[in-house]
């Protein structure tokens, strides 16, 4: 059982200015962690959620940019810049970086998405202040030089092409073009060729400088952590930096805004040779904001989540038509997607897509069973606590939490807002969601006959 608590602590200096504010977001009880939240001057927060009862701690910093914060010209910009900070500072270089996680056994990465960046560290709760160090140094201290650069231009150029040998994976690109267009969501992470070539070093460095200022940053640890300790360290390490110099600065508000995906029956075929056709059928999604989150949720589990789904029963299990077919959403803060794939012989991409095109409509037009429905909520809840048993995932969860919301949410909320939702919120969702004429992206090698029947086929 968790629970909620709104105490706060102000904590003031000895002119009476605050200097610092910590609140109980969450008080855990019966083996449930207890967030806590602290927002330094300068802008920069510090959540973290204390498990006793592990021997590990998973240490991240958040960082409000993404690849959609770039203009055309700086596609790629944000992803080449998390590489660029593992690459030395002034008290490390690169190796020393490294070194400094392996030589304790822990593990040390990063990830760029559309809307945030993360770098995190995990560690022996005893190394956590090693783990602190050497990530805050990376975050405030990096040097970005031109050598760097170059040198890290092949890795990401090599990614890319990675990337595009990976069909699969690639078609999920396509996919965002083909339903957002020439825009900053509807553009890669990674960059083009082009983009990437085009960067210099000090285009990066107005990059980072813009972006990486202590408003826009979250600072989050879960597992055996004292919150105090970690505030402590986190801010000796940023004020030895300079990084909270700012005594006036207000930490970035969510995004929000009022994007429309008003796309509809449009078509990307990208013709290349491969074993299978890769494809995906999808239509407008929700927000990550928006209240029927809770809903699409079930509605997609039940639709494309598992062995008992839909579509892997129509497409799989009756047919033997694909080995790979699933579901899935994607919310930002202003639109979302929502989208089929399935992977299969070119010579069946037809039959596949007739199916799942079938199921969306039967779905939207007479809605799921309340058996469908029932599952689709226990297997919902269940994927949801066994996806926060590492304190990686307790991480991710509090610092995207912070960054995205603002606020956070206890387990145990979160599954009574799943168990809370009724059949007819799903129907009637299937109905606004579903009933969208879809559009279409898929990659394989396609005869031109087949390219104009897959275009009448969303028609």
């Amino acid at each position: 059982m968790t629970s909620r608590s709104s105490r706060t602590t102000a904590r003031t200096s000895s002119e009476g200015r605050a200097v610092a504010r910590t609140q109980t977001l969450l008080k855990g009880t019966a083996g449930a962690g207890t967030v806590r939240k602290t927002a330094l001057p300068g802008g920069l927060r510090v959540v973290t959620e204390t498990l006793p009862s592990v021997r590990s701690v998973t240490f991240g910093i958040w960082a409000h940019v993404g690849s959609r914060d770039e203009t055309p010209s700086l596609n790629g910009a944000t992803h080449y810049l998390e590489h660029l900070l593992f690459k030395g500072t002034r008290k490390r270089t690169a190796l020393d970086i490294s070194a400094a996680i392996d030589e304790v056994g822990g593990e040390m990465n990063a990830f760029t998405a559309k809307e945030y960046t993360c770098y995190y560290a995990r560690v022996l709760d005893t190394d956590l202040p090693l783990a602190i160090d050497v990530v805050c140094d990376m975050l405030t201290g990096s040097l970005i030089e031109p050598e760097d650069v170059e040198a890290e231009r092949g890795v990401i150029l090599e990614e890319i092409a990675m990337t595009e040998d990976d069909p699969g994976d690639c078609v999920h690109d396509l996919f965002a073009h083909t339903m957002l267009g020439d825009t900053p969501l509807g553009r890669p992470v990674l960059g083009s060729v082009d983009t990437v070539n085009a960067l210099t070093p000090e285009r990066i460095r107005r990059f980072y400088k813009k972006h990486y200022d202590p408003t826009r940053l979250v600072v989050a640890a879960a597992g055996n952590v004292d919150h105090a300790k970690v505030v402590r360290m986190v801010r000796a390490a940023f004020e030895k930096a300079g990084a909270l110099d700012r005594t006036d600065a207000t930490p970035t508000a969510p995004r929000d805004g009022s994007r429309r995906i008003r796309t509809a029956g449009r078509v990307e075929l990208l013709n290349r040779k491969s074993e299978q056709a890769h494809v995906i059928l999808g239509v407008p999604g929700l927000a990550r904001t928006d209240e029927r989150r809770w809903a699409m949720g079930v509605l997609n589990t039940a639709l494309g989540g598992g062995m008992s789904s839909r579509l892997f029963q129509e497409v799989r299990e009756k047919r033997g038509l694909a080995y790979s077919v699933y579901s899935y959403t994607s919310g930002y803060a202003d639109c979302g997607l929502f989208g089929v794939y399935a992977g299969c012989r070119p010579s069946q991409v037809d039959d596949v897509l007739k199916i799942c095109r079938d199921q969306l409509d039967q779905v939207a037009s007479e809605g799921l069973t309340d058996d469908e429905i029932r599952r689709a909520i226990g297997q919902l809840r269940g994927s949801t606590v066994l996806g926060l048993e590492d304190t990686g995932a307790l991480m991710n969860r509090i610092g995207k939490s912070e960054l995205c919301w603002g606020a956070q949410m206890s387990v145990d909320e979160m599954l009574a807002r799943i168990a809370a939702v009724t059949p007819d919120e799903v129907r009637e969702l299937a109905r606004d969601v579903l009933g969208q004429r879809p559009s279409l992206s898929v990659i394989g090698p396609l005869k031109d006959r087949q390219a104009q029947r897959l275009q009448d086929a969303v028609a």
